[in-house]
């Protein structure tokens, strides 16, 4: 997720699959109970006092919501706030990233069959009662081309597909309040992608009466209801659910979303208290916040990864694993992790942090040994090697300071003979270049949707479901993207190693821990030895907030969840 990422890769997101939270599935009770999470990783505490503080919370961030239908985008930063008014049918517990119950109470799953019971005396915002009516046809908007309420490809985000669409079969109401959903195949990820910020339940009445205008009037079951949106200042209002059906009840009675682009602007503005929460902090900005007596700076490991992805299909001669090795050992990670990003992320060895199941504790990061790096590439007859790598111009969570790495990358190889041009773009306009396979080599970087391996190995290393292992040629590790309708155009190498496929493959199909786990250790070690990336750190989430507030809790899936917020 994609988390903060407004990631329009239709050609994976079609295709390709979703993610799970690790847990035992079959006869799995809606009532028990991040990864860098759904979208954002916020949380609060889980106490059932309802009492309210009142007032007004701010919360900055770096940008304004496209919109406030969350199936209509991939988008982290709308995610904030639809996540405040509408809720799923299974939820992350705050402050974990196990599965508790949303709108359903309890669930059962069973092959390809999926039962849930859903809560009685829930109300919209609108005054509707949910029943199962509800769910079917936000499932069938969102994914059901032939639907009387869909609204369009164009404007549906690949979510749909991405997350439920590519495995569910049917949706069907079977009572008021029960829901069957039959899957394609088994499918592991089920239940934690029921739990992500696509997969929230809008009202009938809502999707009839509004259609795509449900952008901008949201209509959820969720502790707060929408106010209004001043596009002009970038602030979005909220007010608290009187009606609110659970325990939890919003304690302010207000909250803003508020967008200040520049980090240190931003934490300024929440030492100035103008701000009572603030996200998007990077090394400079996170260090005024911690050196602040008005202030206390929250962070905890992230579930993410930053990287340099080789575009084998572009590149020729990153198609010889000996050459990317060698780029591995020729770049100073470390360096970039110690003395860039400054404390605020870790050195990776995989796609997966250590707190993810299948963590290869047997992997260490590339050690920079450049005089080695020479000779494999003098081996490799690469004694010439340029390259273009392309970059993002404003950071990321996952690659905080992105033009000071790669002018350390830009040196670290020029040491060992290797040209390197360094193209900077625009965030949207750098998407739409790394997506189409323009790049040579490029940054990018993921933030768990909901904190399962599948979400990483699959989703950013596998070429999709239309690429069979049977496509690719003996003695190949990779394919052309132009060759395949639905390509995973988040495998910015355009990977496909048979081995590391079949083995996701079949990973994503059990239910056991047991067996899922050793083919993601292996899976991990494929890639470690293959490096079709230069896997580069693990970045902490953090959150700036007030001495004024209590209650918040960062956390590694979902939310933020504001609702468990007050403010003296």
């Amino acid at each position: 997720m994609a988390s903060s990422d407004n990631l329009k890769r239709r050609g994976f997101l079609k295709a390709a699959g979703g993610a799970t939270v690790a847990a035992t599935l079959a006869g799995c009770a809606g009532n028990t109970g991040e990864g860098d999470g759904t979208t954002t990783g916020d949380t609060g505490t889980t106490s059932g006092d309802s009492s309210g503080s009142g007032g007004t919370l701010t919360y900055a961030r770096g940008t304004d919501s496209s919109t406030l239908d969350f199936q209509a985008t991939t988008s982290g930063e709308d995610a904030k706030v639809t996540n405040q008014i509408y809720e799923s049918l299974i939820a992350f517990k705050p402050g974990g990233t196990s599965l508790v119950a949303g709108l359903a109470t309890d669930w059962n799953v069973n092959g390809k069959t999926v039962n849930l019971t859903l809560r009685e005396g829930v109300k919209f915002h609108n005054g509707d009662e949910f029943t199962a009516e509800d769910y079917v046809a936000t499932y069938r908007r969102f994914v059901d081309e032939d639907y009387e309420y869909f609204p369009g490809g164009d404007y549906v985000s690949a979510y749909g597909p991405y997350s439920l669409g590519n495995w569910i079969k049917e949706v069907s109401k079977d009572e008021k309040y029960k829901v069957t959903i039959t899957l394609k195949q088994q499918y592991a990820p089920i239940l934690a992608n029921l739990a992500m910020f696509c997969s929230k339940v809008h009202s009938l009445k809502a999707i009839k009466e509004h259609g795509k205008k449900l952008k901008n009037n949201p209509v959820g079951t969720g502790p707060f209801k929408f106010e209004g949106w001043d596009t002009g200042n970038q602030r979005i209002r909220l007010s608290k659910n009187e009606d609110y059906w659970g325990d939890d009840k919003a304690k302010v009675d207000e909250v803003v979303f508020t967008a200040v682009g520049q980090n240190s602007s931003r934490a300024q503005t929440l030492l100035s208290q103008d701000a009572h929460i603030i996200d998007g902090l990077g090394a400079q900005s996170s260090q005024m916040v911690k050196q602040s007596n008005k202030a206390k700076l929250e962070s905890i490991p992230g579930i993410n990864v930053g990287y340099m992805a080789f575009n084998m299909a572009r590149k020729e001669a990153f198609q010889d694993k000996k050459v990317r090795q060698a780029i591995n050992y020729g770049i100073n990670t470390k360096s970039i992790v110690e003395t860039i990003f400054k404390g605020i992320a870790s050195q990776a060895s995989q796609p997966i942090p250590e707190s993810v199941m299948g963590y290869n504790k047997d992997l260490d990061p590339y050690p920079h040994k450049p005089d080695k790096a020479k000779q494999m590439l003098k081996d490799a007859g690469q004694e010439n090697l340029s390259f273009e790598l392309s970059i993002f111009k404003n950071p990321r969570p996952y690659i905080p300071s992105p033009r000071q790495a790669a002018q350390t990358i830009k040196s670290n190889l020029s040491n060992i003979g290797v040209e390197v041009t360094i193209n900077t773009m625009p965030w949207k306009q750098y998407l739409t270049y790394t997506e189409n396979y323009k790049h040579d080599a490029c940054f990018l970087g993921w933030m768990t949707d909901n904190g399962d391996p599948d979400n990483f190995y699959y989703a950013l290393l596998h070429p999709g479901s239309s690429v069979k292992a049977s496509d690719v040629p003996d003695g190949q590790n990779w394919v052309d993207p132009d060759d395949y309708d639905g390509f995973n155009t988040l495998n910015a190498a355009a990977w496909a190693n048979t081995e590391f496929m079949k083995l996701t493959e079949e990973a994503q199909k059990s239910y056991e821990t047991s067996k899922r786990k050793p083919k993601y250790k292996k899976a991990g070690q494929i890639f470690y030895d293959d490096a079709p990336w230069v896997t580069l750190d693990h970045a902490k989430s953090m959150r700036g907030v007030a001495n004024s507030v209590s209650g918040f809790k960062l956390a590694p899936i979902g939310g933020p969840f504001l609702n468990l917020v007050s403010i003296e």
